[in-house]
């Protein structure tokens, strides 16, 4: 059985409300009785919480049949919801990554993200330092990336190989508008880590999250 380890702050789940739109974030569509298991409430109080939530247009709910008997009932956030979740400045990222195209020429955003990759691995290189193996050095990455508001957790799973997870991705319209940004961050997880590391899930074609399976390098 795989152990699960999520990094982020309690504090943006502080009221009810918040705290069942964070559980649809970083863990899917939901029963409102799985909810009210992780959440100590009543499946019924749940339910109240999600109608609520529903009449604001942040979470709509669906039907899917599981196994034998009547269909259940799921919840999820709707666009509107995951807007919860902020693009960190991204209408005024998107027009300055049009404007240096522009003015400058692709070979200036490839420039652009060639700096903010080099800095970035600077960082993780001298946070991770003292990481003394592969868990470790991940556990240490998934709390600098949700610092920057990635909602990262890791998994270990079975066969010894972690599931690193973002539930969020802060500059997803740069990254929508310019891709570079997912191949950088792709090669400094395989570098600050130093392992290899698979994206197996991707927001940018239609996941509802980032995940990405890292192995240790055979030697």
């Amino acid at each position: 059985m795989s152990s699960k380890h999520l990094e982020y702050s309690k504090e943006s789940a502080s009221s009810t409300a918040e705290r069942l739109l964070h559980l649809l974030k970083t863990r899917g569509p939901q029963q409102a009785s799985d909810v009210g298991d992780k959440l100590s409430m009543t499946a019924e109080a749940v339910r109240q919480q999600f109608t609520k939530l529903a009449a604001a247009g942040l979470v709509e709910a669906y039907s899917q049949v599981k196994g034998v008997g009547r269909p259940s009932q799921f919840w999820k956030l709707t666009p509107k919801g995951h807007q919860r979740f902020p693009d960190t400045h991204s209408e005024l990222t998107v027009q300055l990554l049009d404007t240096v195209r522009q003015a400058f020429g692709e070979q200036a955003i490839d420039r652009l993200i060639d700096m903010r990759e080099q800095k970035s691995r600077e960082w993780y290189l001298q946070e991770l330092r003292d990481a003394p193996d592969l868990p470790a050095r991940v556990a240490r990455l998934a709390q600098l990336r949700s610092s920057e508001g990635y909602m990262a957790e890791y998994e270990i799973l079975e066969d010894g190989s972690i599931l690193f997870i973002e539930n969020h991705c802060p500059i997803c319209a740069a990254a929508t508008a310019c891709q570079g940004f997912c191949r950088a961050e792709l090669a400094i997880f395989e570098q600050v880590l130093q392992a290899q590391v698979e994206r197996v899930e991707h927001i940018l074609q239609q996941a509802r999250r980032c995940a990405y399976k890292i192995t240790p390098v055979l030697n």
